[in-house]
């Protein structure tokens, strides 16, 4: 039932947000023109450059996640974790209702952690993500505050920060009492009168899911992976700002940063399928803070601004696509394991323990098909 809602709103999204942006026969002609317009010899140094910030960002973002994992005892090696972040990225991208956020657990699930507690570690990811880009959303938007500020703005700021911030407070609060809050999520649901033994499958889980939120008892962890946070962030930003640049939209260093954190906390709401139609009227959203007659199809801005959101929906689709496709071509990920990443029922087939060292009590990590773990008595 959750599944089919998520769905429906997923889709919902996608009709809404299309009919949005869609352009009348006109306003077809005007974006024409506005491709037209663009000369090679002028945007490809701003692609080129939006090319290399891309490839700062896929590293941070892919890097990151070892400090996630490194306090449940395990370290993935470069090669394989971007590779399993790579296709991670492309069926978040790809897949609904952000159904694909199961899959790059999923894909760690045959390397010795269980799919659970590599989904808690996702979910501290998301929620730190999310909590840093309320904050530039919150600071950006203020600082336009007035009486001529649309009525939705301030609201919205405040809104995604409060959203996060409680996230972030139960994420802590589960990690101090682990089975009070399970219990307590679980009374709320009615599982245990209605079906007590989904409800005894889904407590195990979530606790399993909870061992994920070790990070933050871990200062040099959680602080390692706030800075690639950080670099990761600045790098997008600086590329959305260049990429309007180069459709020679008069977008200042905040406005492109306002854009992506727009962006980034709208898309966090059940996506469209691809983030088509949602993508593009956020863009433009974000842009018509700062560029007056964005979402005015008369206006002479609107169809360059509208190029723009096209041209950056579509190379970010075509980047993540290609490197998930890289991903999947590489030895560590096959498409065999992306079928089974979501099959994350059973308990018997969550966890796959490593295999027993020769030498029990051996101090040294051992290497799991590609994931380094440390042995039992360090975790």
């Amino acid at each position: 039932m959750k599944l089919a809602i998520n769905l429906a709103l997923s889709f919902a999204m996608l009709a809404f947000c299309m009919w949005l942006v869609w352009p009348g026969p006109a306003e077809r002609i005007e974006l024409a023109d506005a491709f037209g317009r663009l000369e090679w010899a002028e945007f490809a140094p701003y692609l080129f450059a939006w090319i290399g910030l891309q490839i700062v960002v896929h590293i941070c973002r892919s890097l990151r996640w070892n400090h996630l994992l490194a306090p449940l005892g395990v370290k993935v090696p470069t090669g394989p974790l971007i590779a399993i972040s790579s296709v991670g990225f492309m069926m978040i991208l790809a897949l609904p209702a952000r159904l694909g956020e199961f899959v790059r657990p999923g894909l760690l699930r045959r390397r010795g952690i269980s799919a659970s507690a590599a989904l808690g570690t996702v979910a501290v990811e998301r929620i730190v993500d999310g909590l840093l880009i309320s904050l530039l959303v919150f600071s950006a938007f203020f600082s336009l505050r007035g009486p001529d500020a649309p009525g939705w703005m301030m609201p919205t700021a405040y809104a995604a920060l409060g959203l996060f911030a409680m996230a972030l407070v139960f994420l802590v609060f589960a990690m101090w009492r682990p089975e009070a809050t399970v219990r307590f999520c679980l009374k709320m649901s009615l599982l245990p009168k209605l079906a007590p033994r989904i409800a005894s499958i889904i407590e195990s889980k979530m606790l399993e899911m909870i061992r994920g939120f070790a990070v933050l008892r871990d200062r040099k962890n959680l602080a390692a992976f706030l800075v690639w946070s950080l670099v990761y962030w600045t790098a997008n930003g600086l590329g959305v700002w260049l990429l309007a640049r180069g459709f020679h939209l008069p977008l200042s260093l905040v406005g492109g940063f306002a854009v992506m954190g727009l962006v980034a906390v709208g898309i966090s709401l059940p996506n469209s399928p691809g983030l088509v139609g949602q993508y593009q009227w956020l863009t433009l959203l974000g842009l018509s803070l700062y560029l007056t007659g964005v979402m005015d199809q008369s206006s002479a801005l609107h169809a360059p601004a509208l190029a723009y959101a096209i041209a950056q929906h579509l190379m970010q689709v075509v980047w993540y696509v290609g490197m998930g496709a890289l991903g999947i071509a590489s030895p560590w990920v096959s498409f065999s394991d992306l079928r089974s990443a979501r099959k994350t029922g059973g308990e018997k087939s969550d966890t796959i323990p490593p295999p027993v060292s020769p030498h029990e009590g051996d101090p040294r990590p051992e290497v799991i098909s590609g994931l380094r773990t440390r042995p039992e008595t360090d975790r």
